[in-house]
């Protein structure tokens, strides 16, 4: 009898151990989902608001100006990639879909075009900021409400992913965002030549990931602006 109890105790024990396991594994993934889906949807809704206000409506008919992160989720790009990362390396890398984008109808091709680009960086810019302010709120909020623990989580990964995909857009290697500006400024033959690396550009990306390269380009500008986030913010 002595026996079966101290199975069925063993057995318990085992159990609660396995079940606190899962519920903190999707805490993280919850902590984690938010923020990426918050940056990856904004950042492509920042593209087309941008682009329909410069003329072209495309995202608007096709109805990505939207919220909703299941219009915008790629399954490799937004979840697969970045969770075999954040797992394998605390890296955060990913795409989601791209808003469709008919640069030929923007008012003006070459200079909104590099407006358009721009817009997703910038957002991510803003969404760090406010995820700073929302990091400080539950810091303050703490002491009174000691779930506000999971703000203040939640905030710094948000900080860190929009500013990760802040920095990787602006780099100008086709088709990131800084290569839309950066080809908006070239010569239009220059302009040519230099997308045409385009269909290569995930490989080149891939490879310097793999390298290290990736890495020890954002990585440090990324430290610099959260430490000025977290100056600014009182953090």
């Amino acid at each position: 009898m002595r026996k079966e109890v101290s199975v069925n105790i063993k057995s318990l024990m085992i159990y609660t151990s396995a079940m606190n396991n899962l519920i903190q594994t999707l805490q993280t993934i919850l902590l984690y989902a938010i923020p990426i889906l918050f940056a990856i949807t904004v950042h492509e809704v920042a593209h087309g608001w941008v682009a329909n206000k410069l003329g072209d409506p495309t995202a608007k008919m096709l109805g990505r100006l939207t919220l909703n992160p299941i219009k915008h989720i790629d399954l490799i790009g937004t979840i697969i990639v970045p969770a075999i990362l954040v797992t394998l390396s605390g890296f955060i890398f990913g795409w989601a879909k791209p808003v469709p984008i008919t640069w030929q109808n923007l008012h003006h091709p070459r200079r909104d075009t590099a407006l358009v680009a721009a817009a997703g960086p910038i957002s991510n810019l803003i969404m760090a900021v406010i995820w700073a302010a929302l990091t400080k709120l539950g810091i303050i909020l703490i002491p009174s409400m000691p779930a506000a623990a999971a703000l203040v989580t939640m905030g710094q990964i948000g900080i860190y992913i929009n500013l990760i995909l802040l920095v990787l857009n602006l780099l100008p290697i086709p088709p990131l965002d800084g290569s839309r500006v950066v080809s908006s400024l070239l010569p239009p033959r220059a302009s040519a030549q230099y997308m045409r690396i385009e269909p290569f550009g995930f490989f080149i990306l891939l490879l310097l990931l793999v390298l290290g390269v990736l890495g020890t380009i954002l990585l440090p500008l990324v430290t610099f602006l959260r430490g000025l986030l977290i100056s600014w913010f009182g953090l």
